[in-house]
């Protein structure tokens, strides 16, 4: 028989990789014939890659595949891509959706590389680029931002904590302020620091405003969704966004027996779900459009919570649409901007 595709896929965790290699035959069977565990290392990548490069058959190009795992993927990715592999990096829900598909009742790493593999094998996968550089290093800046901003909240609570003691330190009190103090001249140079980025790009100044143009959204929002998204690179349509972000609704329904509540999935970036929350609530209170789709959401299902998810999605699909079509918002034609055609 002869080897149409192989597919190598690969379960990406901090420290380990778990591998599956997988191939389609002419008479469309599909085989998984071997495994492997490397370290998420520069030599087990190495290794990762003379082992595929050991057995896999030469008339036929392979396809790495993997799943978009925060940034523990990155460096298999960028490695790879030095080699001149066909890389696909696929939205973890894509992989949860497919992996439901095929019964399988235990969750392992192995049977997630299987899972992965399979999908290859089956599914014409888009293959993936390296970001431009000017995307990783803002979306380093920003998630730097993140962790700093999250640092000092827990510190400020622990201050608040201590100030309100019975009898508080005075020395542990001086300490916190200190370390507060520490942060937030590192948050300035930090935000300095990415406002030099975007002005150092003509194309990337022209995106920033354009999304900033958005109710609610300021630089800083704008930066983490051109970053997250790498300048919506890979994105296709407005429903792949949701979902990348993880704002897409998520049902368990069956029969008359099971009927959950509707949620959102939060299976896809964080960062771009965080960065959008603010903006959404600063829209409800000052835009009569999206103040509009709150309370007729509110007043549908008592939920404000879910309204201001709602709010949030609606404000992703609009930066995209924005910069996609190159205009400005305008309160008074949102429902009339340039359709995007949807691939």
């Amino acid at each position: 028989m002869q080897t149409l595709k192989q597919v190598v896929g690969i379960d990406v965790g901090s420290k380990e990789l778990v591998v599956c290699f997988g191939k389609l035959f002419s008479n469309l069977e599909k085989q998984l014939y071997l495994y492997g565990n490397f370290r998420n290392t520069s030599q087990g990548l190495a290794k990762l890659y003379q082992w595929v490069e050991k057995h896999k058959d030469t008339d036929v190009s392979v396809h790495y595949i993997m799943e978009a795992t925060g940034v523990y993927h990155e460096k298999l990715a960028y490695f790879l891509e030095g080699k001149y592999c066909n890389i696909s990096i696929i939205l973890p829900n894509k992989i949860s959706n497919y992996f439901r598909s095929l019964e399988v009742k235990t969750i392992t790493d192995r049977t997630s590389s299987e899972a992965i593999t399979l999908f290859g094998l089956e599914r014409n996968t888009e293959l993936w680029k390296s970001p431009d550089p000017v995307y990783k290093t803002l979306k380093q800046l920003t998630r730097e931002r993140d962790q700093l901003v999250q640092e000092r909240t827990m510190i400020k609570s622990q201050l608040h904590a201590e100030q309100t003691e019975s009898t508080p330190n005075s020395h542990s009190i001086k300490r916190m302020q200190y370390r507060i103090t520490i942060l937030n001249d590192q948050e300035v140079e930090i935000q300095k620091e990415i406002r030099e980025v975007i002005k150092s790009n003509s194309k990337l100044i022209d995106a920033v405003n354009t999304i900033k143009s958005i109710p609610g959204i300021g630089l800083l929002t704008a930066a983490i969704i051109l970053a997250e998204t790498n300048g919506f690179e890979t994105i296709r349509n407005k429903k792949q966004l949701v979902s990348y972000a993880g704002l897409d609704i998520k049902e368990k329904q069956s029969g008359i027996s099971i009927n959950g509540k509707p949620v959102i999935s939060k299976r896809g970036n964080r960062y771009l779900r965080k960065a959008i929350h603010l903006p959404a609530l600063a829209a409800i209170r000052h835009e009569q459009h999206y103040k509009n789709i709150f309370v007729r959401l509110v007043n549908k299902h008592g939920i404000r919570m879910k309204a201001a998810v709602a709010v949030q999605r609606k404000l992703l699909e609009l930066a995209f649409i924005l910069y996609k079509t190159q205009q400005q918002y305008n309160p008074k034609y949102h429902l009339n901007l340039t359709p995007i055609k949807e691939s």
